[in-house]
């Protein structure tokens, strides 16, 4: 379905990209979105699915969530019950290398880079991580990655992996990966560009964070990683805080939280840090999903431009637009057209009022349509006019990274 897409649009994305976890099956994933799609869609390598694919023992489990993916049954929850229970298998030799073949296969079906989000896998040894890093490095690959704890220490590994073995580094989400160490984690990255090394990151505009509740970073000692308890974290599907007896529950069956764990000044910090990146770190659908969905970067123009002057307009501007198409131009080489408006570039453009500029949705009620966005256009159509999605038109194309045969 194109429901995410939707409030995409209705933010204002004509082109969304999902990198951190990546897509299994790119080849078939990219030809379900053809000429269905509102804006530009595109993903990188899943390492946790090839990862999967290389243990002996899940080959039944691989052709299984083969079958639910590619019939477009795959959510979030089913994903990560098929996936994850890899997570904590140490591999073997030959695994890692197939890990590795399997990564380079699929590349060649489109890959934008490697999304490595060890954070779901924090068990695996540092040796699994360093090689990936070796081959993004050989390569000449874009590895996008959710670090593995939420503290400094881990993005001083994948710092040191990326110095090391030349491998270029995007951080996701550095307001959920420093928390409370947020500018130490900008000065590290700034201090790693100033030596030469090819790394940046970003952040998204909210305090909360959201994943799955099974997922290994509710392990055992959380609450001391995460700063929080268990009052902090808010069921999706009731919209409730939880309780010890409520979080060892729902984390047997399953399913979204969103976690409220940063605090405003943390945000702005990220947001007012030349060179950070604004990204959704967007999740799938769902009735009272995290807001960050449909209003991340209306939520930019309209709290932290206009009504906090963290940062000017133009300023944020180029934090959506251009930073992100430069990044991904060397993985990804049509987006050289993206992020700027001139001759010769894709007519992908947004027009939007920044008085009323604001988005709209809310931890309690989930993600609404932001305000304040006038006219969408993908690929030269216009996809959202005076506000409302145009009907049937399907604008958005696929996005490749350079290695696609």
């Amino acid at each position: 379905t194109n429901i995410e897409q939707e409030y995409q649009l209705h933010d204002g994305l004509t082109t969304a990209l999902e990198l951190e976890w990546g897509i299994e099956n790119l080849k078939e994933w990219y030809a379900t979105r053809k000429s269905k799609a509102l804006i530009n869609y595109g993903a990188s390598v899943c390492w946790p699915y090839e990862r999967f694919k290389a243990i002996d023992k899940y080959k039944a489990a691989v052709s299984k969530f083969f079958e639910t993916s590619i019939k477009g049954e795959s959510s979030i929850e089913k994903r990560n019950s098929i996936i994850l229970p890899a997570a904590a298998e140490q591999i073997t030799a030959e695994e890692m290398n197939k890990t590795l073949e399997n990564i380079k296969s699929s590349l060649s079906e489109g890959g934008i880079g490697i999304g490595v989000p060890i954070g779901y896998l924090p068990k695996s040894n540092p040796t699994e991580l360093y090689k990936l890093f070796q081959l993004a490095g050989e390569l000449n690959v874009l590895v996008f990655t959710h670090v593995r704890n939420p503290d400094i220490i881990s993005i001083q590994e994948v710092i040191a992996d990326a110095a090391l073995t030349k491998a270029p580094l995007h951080i996701v989400h550095i307001n959920s990966m420093a928390l409370g160490n947020i500018q130490l984690g900008l000065d590290m990255v700034n201090a790693a560009q100033k030596r030469g090394i090819d790394i940046t990151t970003e952040l998204y505009s909210y305090t909360a964070a959201s994943t799955s509740l099974e997922s290994a970073m509710f392990s055992d000692g959380w609450q001391d990683r995460l700063g929080i308890s268990y009052g902090d974290l808010q069921w999706v599907e009731t919209g409730e805080r939880l309780t010890k007896q409520t979080f060892d529950a729902y984390r047997k069956t399953g399913g979204t939280v969103i976690i409220h764990m940063m605090k405003p000044e943390w945000i702005n910090t990220g947001i007012a840090e030349p060179g950070v990146m604004i990204a959704s770190d967007g999740m799938p659908y769902s009735k009272l999903a995290h807001p960050r969905t449909g209003g991340t970067f209306s939520r930019v123009l309209g709290k932290y431009v206009r009504e906090e002057k963290v940062i000017d307009l133009m300023t944020a501007i180029e934090k959506m637009t251009l930073l992100p198409a430069k990044r991904l131009e060397n993985i990804a080489p049509m987006m050289r057209f993206k992020g700027r408006i001139q001759i010769g570039a894709d007519a992908d453009i947004t027009i939007f009022n920044p008085n009323t500029i604001i988005d709209k949705g809310t931890f309690e009620n989930g993600p609404a349509f932001s305000e304040g966005i006038e006219y969408v256009i993908v690929n030269g159509v216009v996809v959202l006019r005076n506000g409302k999605t145009v009907n049937n038109v399907f604008a958005g194309q696929a996005v490749y990274g350079k290695f696609k045969k």
